[in-house]
């Protein structure tokens, strides 16, 4: 009991569903005081010894999310990062993934829970996911192991009853509280009766310091492969002038068409030195470059692997190797690395 007294927690108001409130006189939803958290779940009392509340303002809604709130986060995190024993962050649905995982690569040396939740129904309506969610991000968020280390030191999605690795993450449901499934890592913890952690594949903090990166490079597109697309339009995203590193999202197992124009294009761009990474369209497996010839050809004019990565993790670490480096040979290097455990190697 003593630990859940000394526990300290920031919980972080960005936008979205969660955190709406259903007005008594014209029945629209707004945004209410997250001053007054305790009065909405007061449950969370039991948890934490000190919870506190910081709101964005303006607050934004998830579609609007853009690199520059990951770095406000990071810079309060950061700002914040002796005072708590954890953090919970309340944020959008829509885009939570692409957060938590460039909140993942920006946030170096972490020993203490940054906790992304939100909700699928406003926290004021009958039937809300939103106070569950909260009350276990928080706890979690502020659960510690015998030795006063965090329980779970890292960057994460509470949502639906697991704990997921935030880097792992992808939306895959609008309309059930089971919004977001962590397709090749198990949950970090699932919540029942008790709350069970799975220890055993939890990242363990690093000996390095903890510190803050935020400068991002956001020269990023993201081409998705179909039957029927046009030259014009690969020649246009891989090949242009704004454009470092371009997302390959692939077939398969990194499959892609063997047009001539095709790996003709792709071949100019490689040869310019931009940076292209093959991921899945698949919501499950890897990408293995070995396998078809295509893919045997990509590779051999420079295509990187996006191994099992999600697209939004790999958008996250591009917009951080970039901003860490101007060399593209370095973060082609660093991109087949496991950095925050966002891909299994």
């Amino acid at each position: 009991m003593e630990q859940k007294e000394r526990s300290s927690v920031l919980i972080i108001y960005t936008g979205g569903t969660i955190g709406m409130k259903e007005d008594p006189v014209d029945q629209t939803l707004k945004p209410f005081d997250f001053s007054q958290i305790m009065d909405e779940v007061p449950e969370m009392a039991k948890f934490a010894g000190r919870l506190d509340s910081y709101t964005f303002d303006p607050i934004i809604d998830s579609s609007d999310v853009e690199p520059r709130l990951w770095q406000a986060l990071a810079t309060l995190i950061r700002d914040r990062y002796d005072d708590y024993d954890g953090f919970v962050i309340l944020h959008g649905t829509d885009t939570m993934s692409f957060s938590a995982s460039a909140l993942s690569f920006m946030l170096n040396g972490l020993t203490k829970p940054v906790i992304f939740t939100g909700s699928q129904l406003p926290i004021g309506r009958p039937r809300t996911d939103g106070k569950e969610n909260l009350i276990s991000a928080v706890e979690i968020a502020a659960a510690k192991k015998p030795d006063g280390s965090a329980m779970v030191p890292e960057v994460c999605i509470y949502f639906g009853s697991k704990l997921l690795r935030g880097n792992r993450t992808t939306k895959i449901n609008s309309e059930y509280f089971n919004a977001f499934r962590s397709p090749n890592y198990p949950p970090l913890a699932e919540a029942g009766i008790t709350i069970r952690y799975n220890l055993p594949v939890i990242a363990q903090p690093s000996a390095e310091g903890f510190s803050v990166h935020t400068e991002l490079d956001t020269r990023v597109s993201i081409l998705k492969i179909h039957p029927g697309i046009t030259p014009q339009v690969v020649r246009n995203i891989l090949l242009g002038a704004e454009t470092r590193a371009v997302i390959l999202e692939t077939y398969g197992a990194g499959n892609a068409p063997s047009a001539f124009w095709f790996l003709d294009i792709v071949n100019e761009a490689c040869q310019m030195g931009k940076i292209l990474v093959n991921v899945t369209q698949c919501l499950q497996g890897t990408v293995n470059m070995d396998i078809y010839a295509t893919g045997k050809r990509l590779k051999e004019l420079g295509v990187v692997s996006g191994y099992d990565a999600t697209t939004e993790s790999i958008l996250g670490k591009l917009f951080f190797l970039m901003g860490i480096s101007k060399d593209n040979d370095w973060v082609k290097k660093r991109l087949c690395e496991s950095l925050k455990g966002e891909i299994s190697k």
